[in-house]
């Protein structure tokens, strides 16, 4: 299907907060409630099937992810009604979360646990609150259970236990519990003396058996992302150590030149296939490096950051289209999330090119939006690279219009020094919380 034949021809949103707002009406298009609340189809589409298989809740594609867009979008326009649609996703969350098996950040009770400490926080509702609390105290108890230590998937990537682990250390700082921070030292110790931290051989799909992904999501970068942050919060050089190890390991992988770096997507069969965006690629490795910096000081992380951003720039996207930059528009591989990176190096550095370029990230992803029936924005995409046939919208955080949303409305709040607010930012992103440069408000 070409997606200029379904591209409404109506004028186009003028700015990243009305393309927002037109996201939100969509997603509330597909709005499905019960007794126990709320929750969002993962695609509303007659004829389409959602980019990932189901997960109601699940803050990847569920309804945790646009909980916390509701809220986000409710601090940017001041209307009360987005707080309704968090709230009663956040009670429908509270209701039914023993019903999740899965413990990690993006699929499962990690994330709903932060979905619901925002959603207390944000609507002072101290219920959702000590839901998130109980949510804790399972995965605590369910990582004690396992033998060899604290650990509930021995997979040290974001997409397992390094989510969980991040989880409790926002989860002990939002809530006042040391006890989950123990937890979360203790299982990031045993990922600490592991060889080359966040190493996976043959265990994610489509790639060979001995292949390594020194990407984010599940790959080397994100595993010494979360032992930087450990380091950072303990002091025990034992995580410096580590996490230098892994981030050793990226650098030598990497392709350099001219100032601009590249990461393959997994070796040592791919090395010429560049992934850009976060869970894969460069926005997502670049935030390793940066909380590297953050935490230890070293000017050398930060210039790793603006090498990746240039390599970036210097491909040609969004005009120019690469093997690792395809029709995606999601912040999990597409340009939602190079948007949040380059927003949030903008608000850690001050660097203008960068929030530049994030507007033009932005005006792109704007004029690719659909509107065809009138009930708001959205993006189809081919949300796997190997299948670009498959093509569908769909409404969750990582994959569809929440998240794309979310990261038009940090683009919006940027720059907004009369006005700063909190933005929402998970527990992987390592960028400043109100995305102003420092010397915006002095």
């Amino acid at each position: 299907m070409s997606l200029d034949r379904i591209r409404a021809s109506s004028a186009r949103a003028d700015s990243p907060l009305t393309a927002a707002i037109l996201a939100g009406r969509w997603i509330r298009s597909a709005a499905a409630d019960d007794e126990h609340g709320r929750r969002w189809l993962a695609n509303p589409d007659p004829h389409g099937g959602s980019a990932v298989t189901s997960e109601p809740s699940s803050l990847y594609s569920g309804a945790a992810g646009v909980v916390l867009f509701f809220l986000e979008l409710a601090a940017a326009t001041g209307h009360e009604a987005y707080l309704e649609d968090a709230g009663q996703g956040a009670r429908r969350l509270a209701a039914t979360w023993r019903e999740q098996d899965d413990v990690s950040l993006y699929h499962g009770l990690t994330g709903t646990m932060v979905a619901l400490m925002e959603a207390g926080w944000v609507l002072g509702d101290g219920a959702f609150e000590a839901e998130a609390a109980a949510i804790a105290d399972v995965i605590v108890r369910r990582g004690r259970e396992s033998e060899g230590g604290v650990g509930w998937s021995r997979d040290p990537a974001q997409r397992g236990e390094g989510g969980v682990i991040l989880g409790l250390l926002r989860a002990a700082a939002h809530l006042g519990v040391p006890a989950y921070e123990e937890a979360a030292v203790e299982a990031g110790l045993r990922i600490a003396r592991l060889p080359v931290p966040g190493h996976r051989f043959g265990d994610c799909a489509d790639l060979p058996v001995d292949a390594v992904t020194p990407g984010f999501l599940a790959g080397t970068a994100g595993t010494a992302f979360l032992l930087a942050r450990l380091y950072g919060v303990t002091g025990d050089e034992r995580f410096l150590f580590a996490a230098r190890s892994g981030a050793a390991f990226v650098r030598e992988v990497s392709v350099v030149a001219g100032g601009c770096a590249v990461v393959p997507h997994h070796v040592p069969h791919a090395r010429e296939l560049h992934y850009l965006g976060f869970c894969s690629g460069s926005a997502g490795v670049a935030r390793m490096f940066y909380e590297l910096y953050r935490v230890g000081g070293d000017p050398g992380d930060l210039e790793w950051v603006e090498r990746l951003a240039s390599g970036i720039v210097k491909s040609g996207v969004p005009r120019r289209r690469t093997e690792g930059y395809w029709n995606v528009a999601c912040q999990c591989c597409g340009t939602a999330g190079l948007i949040e990176f380059f927003v949030g190096l903008w608000a850690a550095t001050g660097e203008e090119s960068h929030l530049e370029y994030a507007r033009g990230l932005a005006t792109d992803l704007i004029g690719r939006a659909t509107d065809h029936d009138g009930r708001g924005y959205r993006w189809y995409q081919a949300y796997r690279r190997l299948r670009p046939g498959e093509v569908t919208a769909d409404t969750g955080y990582m994959v569809g219009a929440a998240g794309i949303g979310a990261a038009l409305l940090h683009l919006d709040a940027a720059g907004q020094a009369d006005h700063p607010r909190r933005v929402i930012l998970l527990p992987d992103n390592p960028f400043p919380a109100i995305p102003l440069p420092a010397s915006a408000l002095r």
